[in-house]
Formats: structure tokens, sequence, C-alpha cells
């Protein structure tokens, strides 16, 4: 299998809420120009979406999704991985994400969960965590490799 993992442009917003809605995810505060989202395409076909907003010197982690058909191929992983160097890369100090139903599968990232009250105002501003995500929802953080270098 040919995956092409490419960053996002504007004008396949469409495809990613599509994708998205498909996944269950969110959409409503999807940024329209999708900076720092990457899509990984078969074929040019979208099969997945993964996303990172930055906040100064953190990052929210949104929307990874995967289409159901390709999904346990390791596309999400490749990615999350991705977007991580890159988070690295931009020395980030750390990567935050909201999520109702995958905190296991982000376990394997190295995300670990943190009360509400640990998060940085930056990341408690957006609409993710202040209102669209339930608050059941668990909030999880990963540092990043560059602060120990």
């Amino acid at each position: 299998m040919s995956i092409q993992i490419d960053n996002a442009r504007p004008e396949e917003k469409e495809s990613v809420v599509r994708l998205l809605k498909e996944a269950d995810l969110l959409t409503e505060d999807l940024p329209d120009g999708l900076r720092n989202f990457l899509l990984a395409k078969q074929d040019g076909a979208l099969i997945g979406v993964a996303g990172l907003e930055l906040f100064g010197s953190v990052g929210l982690l949104r929307s990874v999704a995967v289409s159901p058909t390709y999904q346990g191929n390791g596309i999400a992983g490749q990615l999350v991985a991705q977007l991580l160097s890159d988070a690295d890369k931009q020395e980030l100090q750390e990567v935050y994400l909201i999520t109702t139903t995958a905190d296991h599968y982000f376990d394997r990232y190295g995300f670990a969960p943190v009360n509400r009250e640990q998060v940085p105002g930056a990341i408690q501003q957006t609409r993710q965590f202040n209102g669209l995500c339930p608050s059941s929802a668990v909030v999880m953080k990963r540092n990043l490799k560059h602060q120990n270098a």
C-alpha cells in the first residue's frame, strides 16, 4: 500500500470535514487554512488526517482520523509521529490532546493523562477544551524531546 503524506491545503477542508464527521470527531473549530494539518492519501484519495494547533510553546494535537477501510495499517501512527517530530523541531515544550475514546491509543506515543487544571491557559481557551469536548473528556500531555537534549 503506497500512502502519501502531505501538508493540507485550504481547498481540501471539505474533504477533511467529511472524514472527521465519518470518524465522529469535531469539525466546528477547524482552522480555515488547515495550517499544521497533515493528510494521508492513497491514489489521491484522502484516507487520513491529523492536525497540530500551535499556542506559543505548546501545541494541541487534534483531528486524528483514518478512514475505516484503512484502519490498522499504521497510518494514524505515521501522521502523529510526523506531527510530533515537527513540534519538536519547532521547539514546542509540550503537546496536549483531548479525547473521549482514544486515550489508550495515545499512551503508545508518550501521552499521559493530566488534570484539566494543569493545562496551560492557551489550550484552556480553545473551543475544543472550553465547550466542544465534554468535561468528561480525557486531557493528555506529552513532553517533547528537545527539552532533554
